[in-house]
Formats: structure tokens, C-alpha cells, sequence
């Protein structure tokens, strides 16, 4: 009889802090305060300090949360803004709603991150920004990035949507660049019960920008500064937020305890390529991603074995049909290449032994029957 291994439980974590969680719930309603207020302002404080920030605004969910950026850095239609190839395609999204060029850099091979090496090559005159992806949990070398964007007078716009809790040279993703953008969407590391994002940053300036553009371009009710949005994340997500904090570092360990078995599985497993991680980094591992020739078919397998996976991401944003009409041209050869080959395997807290179990011996079983 097969084990079942779904790809991910958002209610196990809610379960297992149910009474936290319902308490957390049951305050704020019976605060009579719904929007922005004391719980919001915490998770704030809170998370800026978990990113070691100095500044945190709570906003909508990721996407809005890089728009916001993009808006309070005052990139227009005139501007070019450099994104990797291989992405979700909310990073490629928030870019164009501020009516800038979009130029797609490819990928590394070995990580899936943007190939620091062509960025250089891809920018332009009207080049404003850089938004690099820490993709899946891992972190870009942002020190790179940033000795480029210093050299050409560039905004570093970080997507860490994935990378909750992720180390860089041993420092908390979340204060590097100009701003980082947050994603707590429920199947994240730290995941809300709905849609919520946020912004850290050492600016004051941008700071205070992004509060306002979040509220109605407004710093007190009714006075309006500037043209804004409501792009404000609820006060019972914040307080689902802040119980759940408590508990990313405990829950990210178990995801680096099965990413440590995978690997060890699979290194020497013919036509499975395990993900790299680099010795500077601390993989999030939000997602497991591994490589194979014979991809869907893996995929069918596993499936009927009760073992669910997922590809992120099966069509590169610039082959959605969103973007058909983009006139750009670039080498996409790796994103191409990966995008046939990828399969995201199941990894959460979720998980027990028997199930990680599972997963190897019928990828194992898999190969050995091609």
C-alpha cells in the first residue's frame, strides 16, 4: 500500500498552534480594530527585526509589495528594469505596472538564480533597477549585485518571496538592497491565512514613501500627499504573522533536515541532478527542485504513487501569452532547458520519515525501471 505524501499542508501548521493562533484571531476581533493599528505596527517591528532591518511595512502581498517599491523609487515608462528569465511571473508583473522596460536576464545552471555574470551586459542608459530573485529559498550573491549597481547608480529591488529566514554570508535576507519584498502567501515558510506581503529596508526615506503609497498617499486621515493605493495588509493576517514567527526558525530546520536526505539520496542517482547550494548561503528551502531528462514522466509516476509534485515553473513569463506582444531578445537557452527538466519534490514541516521515505525509493525505483 502506497504512502500518501501531499506537497504541502497549510492547516499542519496551523493545527499544531491552533490555540495560539485562535487566541491571536480572537483578540483582534474583539479589538474592534480591522485596519493597519497596533497588531500591524508589531508584526512590523517584528519582522524588521527578524530580517535584522531597520524598517518594515506591512502591505497587501508580494506583488503589491513590489510595486510599491517600484513606485516609491519613481520608475516610469522612461526606465529599464533588469529581472531574471526564470521566475514567478508576479516578479515580471509588478515591473510592468510601472510601465518599464522589462529586460530578462538568463539563469545559472546550477542554482536557477540570475546569471550575475550577463547583468552587466544587459544594462542600458535608462537601466533604473535591478530585481534579483532569491529563488526557492536560496540567496542571490546580493554583494555582487550590489558592487554593480554602485558602479552604474542603480536601486536594488530584492524578490525574497521565497527566501524566509534565508542567510546570506551569515546575515538575514531582508536589509541588502534598497528594499526587499515579502510574500507571507499561506504555502510560504511563513505563510498567513490568505494574501499579505511586506517591505523591509534600512531607507527612511523609502520608508516613509511606501507607507503612504500603501494608505491612500496618506500620512494623516483625509490629508493626501501623494497619488496612493490600499495596499494594506489586515491586522488578523499581522497577528497569524506574528504567532507564526515564533516558529519559522523550528519549521525551516525540518525543511533543511529533508533537503539534507534528498540530497544524500540522490547524489549519486543516474538522471536525478539535486539542487546546489553554495557554501556562503543558508538555503531557505522553501522548495526542493531537482532535475530530470525524463521529467514528466517522473512527475505521472510519482503522481500514481500518491506522492504529489509540482513544477515552478513550467512556462517562462516571457512565453506566457501576457507577454507575447514583449519585444525583447535575449539568451534564454538554460531557462528553456530547465523549465522541461524541473520538479519541485514534497518538503515542509508537514513531512514525517516514512513519507521522505516514500519519495526517494520510488524516484529511485523510477530510474532504475527506464
Amino acid at each position: 500500500m502506497n504512502i500518501k505524501v501531499p506537497f504541502l499542508d497549510v492547516k499542519y501548521t496551523y493545527i499544531t498552534i491552533k490555540e495560539e493562533i485562535d487566541a491571536a484571531i480572537s483578540k483582534v476581533l474583539h479589538s474592534g480594530k480591522y485596519i493597519l493599528d497596533e497588531e500591524v505596527e508589531a508584526f512590523e517591528q517584528e519582522w524588521a527585526s527578524y530580517c535584522e532591518a531597520r524598517f518594515c511595512v506591512a502591505v497587501s502581498n508580494g506583488m503589491d509589495a513590489i510595486i510599491l517599491a517600484l513606485k516609491a523609487l519613481d520608475i516610469s515608462s522612461q526606465d529599464e528594469i533588469i529581472v531574471p528569465a526564470h521566475t514567478y511571473i508576479a516578479t515580471w508583473l509588478a515591473a510592468s505596472y510601472t510601465g518599464a522596460k522589462i529586460v530578462p536576464v538568463d539563469i545559472n545552471i546550477d542554482n536557477y538564480l540570475i546569471n550575475i555574470e550577463k547583468i552587466e551586459e544587459s544594462i542600458t542608459e535608462k537601466t533604473k533597477v535591478i530585481i534579483p530573485v532569491h529563488l526557492y529559498g536560496h540567496p542571490v550573491d546580493i554583494g555582487l549585485i550590489k558592487n554593480i549597481a554602485k558602479k552604474y547608480n542603480l536601486y536594488i529591488v530584492e524578490d525574497a518571496a521565497q527566501a524566509h529566514g534565508a542567510l546570506y554570508k551569515d546575515n538575514k535576507i531582508g536589509s541588502h538592497g534598497d528594499v526587499v519584498c515579502w510574500s507571507f502567501y499561506p504555502s510560504k515558510n511563513l505563510g498567513a491565512f490568505g494574501d499579505a506581503g511586506a517591505i523591509t529596508t534600512n531607507n527612511y526615506e523609502i520608508y516613509e514613501k511606501i507607507k503612504m503609497l500603501r494608505n491612500y498617499g496618506s500620512k494623516i486621515k483625509y490629508f493626501h500627499d501623494i497619488i496612493g493605493f490600499n495596499m494594506r495588509m489586515d491586522p488578523i493576517q499581522a497577528a497569524i504573522l506574528r504567532v507564526k514567527l515564533r516558529y519559522l526558525d523550528k519549521w525551516n530546520e525540518h525543511r533543511t533536515i529533508i533537503a539534507n536526505i534528498y540530497n544524500n539520496e540522490f547524489q549519486h542517482v543516474d538522471n536525478i541532478v539535486p539542487p546546489k547550494s553554495e557554501k556562503w548561503a543558508k538555503h531557505a528551502w522553501h522548495l526542493y527542485v531537482i532535475r530530470n531528462n525524463n521529467r514528466d514522466k517522473l512527475k505521472d509516476y510519482l503522481l500514481s504513487k500518491g506522492i504529489e509534485c509540482l513544477i515552478h515553473y513550467p512556462i517562462p513569463p516571457y512565453r506566457q501569452k501576457a507577454y507575447s506582444n514583449l519585444d525583447i531578445h535575449f539568451d534564454s537557452s538554460i531557462t528553456d532547458k530547465i523549465s522541461h527538466e524541473i520538479l519541485s519534490l514534497p518538503i515542509g514541516p508537514h513531512l514525517n520519515e516514512n513519507q521522505i521515505e516514500e519519495v526517494v525509493k520510488n524516484i529511485k525505483k523510477f530510474v532504475k525501471s527506464l
